[in-house]
């Protein structure tokens, strides 16, 4: 689930019908990533090193993340969406299968249903966190169904144990979108060591960055395999092992595989990112939590609750989503981003429903009013600016601009 930025932001405040502040030129974007001296002079080891392409570096930061998640096997990749396809076809989904999952995601979780041949079927969710409901999974089981992509939204954690036990009851496979939950855990166990497959992102607006990229957790050996030489065009030995210097190996093709290797240049940036996800996360958290506050008591209002489902659990706080309470309101969520992105502020929507989407609603038949909870969500979320580097001026600048504008627009 790699969402790219918004591209319809303002660079510049240039004033509007609420007066705001107009000496706050700055512009807030939606998300920086945090990239200090580490980054930097790692980077320019692995150039002069000679070796950018996957090597030492990718296999370091594949350890890293094994020793993080406590996953035993892990992948580096050039994107979660690569992780999700090779987790699929590892399962063996293939044309005709039917793979449920949430509607509340970006499309590329969707697109990788389809990329093997098989059917996305969306279901509803939860309107508390917005992670599928398990209920709703139960009721759309058929012969047909092989897989359960499960979303974790925010960096919440799914329901994990109801999925695997439906799952299990069906003898389908369980694959964890956890594109925003890399410091997710559900019940006491990191999100990675899981279910048989998770695939994580490090695009540039994620919890940590490698600018693009992702890594793909594996519980079995053979399954971390096929994965593995899947993500590099099937060949049987990777690049960094043809030309070692214990001399040239001759290669094979095992399967028809893909171009979705992680380099050294992404893996040098990473392997510093995760020394500082800790830090990332408690400046994040804090943010969450004075948001919270700020927008508690506004009727117009309604943060996505980010409740922990119990006490071992843990949220990544990747996202800040608020609701708007139509009711409330004489003008719509998307008129209310534009008045807030003028005063200055970078916005996202996460996530208009999937399955309302052009190529989904007119390919397999979805229209409104079959997943009402999704919808109706999709209609009244968007997202204000969350990441360590923020300051206090940037928080109070959009707590303050955030209530102006509702309040211009409050019945």
């Amino acid at each position: 689930m790699d969402a790219p930025y918004p591209h319809n932001q303002l660079n510049r405040q240039d004033g509007n019908a609420l007066n705001m502040d107009s000496t706050n030129t700055k512009y807030i974007y939606f998300h920086r990533p945090c990239l200090g001296k580490e980054e930097e002079t790692e980077i320019i080891a692995a150039m002069r090193s000679g070796w950018i392409t996957t090597g030492e570096r990718t296999k370091k930061f594949e350890k890293k993340i094994c020793d993080f998640t406590g996953s035993p096997y892990a992948i580096g990749l050039n994107s979660c969406t690569a992780g999700l396809h090779l987790a699929l076809l590892c399962c063996g989904i293939k044309p005709g299968d039917e793979v449920i999952t949430s509607s509340i995601t970006f499309a590329s979780t969707a697109n990788v249903i389809i990329h093997c041949g098989a059917v996305p079927v969306f279901v509803d969710v939860d309107n508390d966190t917005l992670n599928i409901n398990p209920e709703e999974i139960q009721k759309h089981i058929t012969k047909k169904t092989k897989a359960i992509i499960a979303v974790h939204f925010l960096g919440q954690p799914c329901k994990m144990d109801e999925i695997s036990k439906i799952a299990q009851q069906h003898k389908i496979s369980v694959i964890e979108d956890a594109a925003h939950a890399l410091e997710t855990v559900y019940k006491g166990k990191k999100v990675g060591s899981i279910s048989g497959f998770t695939a994580f992102s490090f695009y540039a607006t994620k919890n940590i960055t490698t600018g693009e990229g992702g890594m793909l957790t594996v519980q079995d050996e053979a399954m971390a395999d096929k994965a593995r030489i899947m993500s590099l065009h099937g060949i049987s030995r990777d690049a960094w092992k043809r030309y070692s210097d214990s001399g040239y190996k001759h290669w094979d093709i095992l399967y028809p595989g893909f171009k979705y290797n992680m380099f050294d240049l992404q893996a040098a940036l990473g392997i510093h990112q995760l020394n500082k996800i800790e830090s990332f996360w408690i400046k994040r958290k804090s943010f969450v939590e004075k948001y919270n506050q700020e927008f508690m008591d506004i009727p117009a209002l309604e943060p996505v609750p980010q409740n922990l489902q119990n006490e071992n659990d843990k949220n990544a706080y990747h996202l800040y989503v608020l609701r708007i309470r139509p009711k409330y309101l004489k003008s719509s969520r998307d008129e209310i981003m534009n008045m807030i992105q003028q005063s200055g502020i970078g916005l996202g929507v996460h996530f208009r429903a999937v399955h309302l989407m052009h190529y989904y609603a007119s390919t397999y038949g979805y229209e409104k009013g079959l997943l009402p909870v999704a919808e109706d969500n999709s209609d009244r979320v968007f997202s204000i600016p969350l990441y360590p580097s923020l300051t206090d001026d940037n928080f109070g600048y959009i707590v303050d601009t955030v209530k102006k504008v509702i309040k211009s627009v409050t019945k």
